[in-house]
């Protein structure tokens, strides 16, 4: 059984298991945990902070998860460390990737997705947390929109499972702006491939009908799909999706 087989034999907690009602905040410590007593993979998200680490955070700003404004990239690791997560029961601040990586020691598979940074930043993030996951022995995949970050964590040394990521980009797309037309075009059909070079497709479910996600899935690249929060949404997206990232709902169990 292949690495990817592994991380794919049970769903996947989107930034955790986490439920901000009940003060269990996303990307955080306590999130994780749950995923893991859960016996559930964790999707996780890595921005890079003003002194070059990876920290676990989804958004380039901090103020919708904290009570400070500006940006990731504008402080150290130090001091985004010693920001609370507002609303966390716990007192949960962001990790460092090292530190997650400690806290899950291999007891669940992790999927690690590699945000934009600017243009200089991206292999700078790629090769940090690359370096960060060296000698970690858990399963463990990098995973981007951005072929040219997918590019810059093979340079670095990795040799595990790498994804790309794909969504449906239209005019009412909130992302609609972060694409050009020419990049949309790559992305939809995965015409980035002799760049990338991935492993598997990470989609959104409303783009699992595209035809170039269809093909490639019936030549043998293995889709997971993202987020599933309902039952519902659930049993559309699988048969054409080999496992599902998901949130707010809890799905089926994998055995360990």
């Amino acid at each position: 059984m292949t690495q990817m087989d592994e991380i794919l034999k049970r769903p996947i907690a989107h930034r955790g298991l986490h439920n901000r009602e009940k003060g269990v905040i996303e990307n955080s410590k306590t999130a994780f945990a749950q995923a893991i007593k859960a016996g559930y993979g964790i999707e996780c998200d890595l921005q890079l902070s003003g002194d070059g680490v990876p920290m676990v955070f989804h958004d380039a700003e901090l103020d919708r998860l904290t009570r400070q404004a500006g940006k990731i990239s504008s402080l150290s690791a130090g001091q985004i460390g010693r920001i609370k997560l507002t609303a966390s029961k716990r007192g949960d601040t962001p990790q460092t990737f090292s530190e997650f990586l400690e806290q899950v020691d291999g007891a669940v598979p992790i999927v690690v997705e590699l945000k934009k940074q600017n243009d200089a930043r991206n292999r700078q993030l790629a090769s940090a947390a690359v370096k960060a996951a060296k000698d970690y022995k858990g399963l463990i995949a990098f995973k981007s929109f951005y072929p040219g970050i997918l590019s810059g964590v093979r340079a670095a040394g990795f040799s595990g499972p790498i994804g790309i990521i794909v969504t449906r980009v239209t005019s009412e797309s909130k992302h609609f702006k972060e694409f050009s037309m020419l990049e949309r075009l790559v992305m939809h059909n995965l015409l980035h491939y002799p760049q990338s070079r991935f492993d598997f497709i990470s989609a959104d479910h409303k783009a699992l009908d595209l035809p170039a996600i269809r093909f490639l899935r019936k030549l043998g690249f293995p889709v997971m799909t993202w987020t599933i929060n309902s039952f519902e949404t659930a049993q559309k997206a699988r048969p054409h999706a080999d496992q599902l990232v998901f949130e707010n709902y809890l799905p089926y169990r994998a055995p360990r």
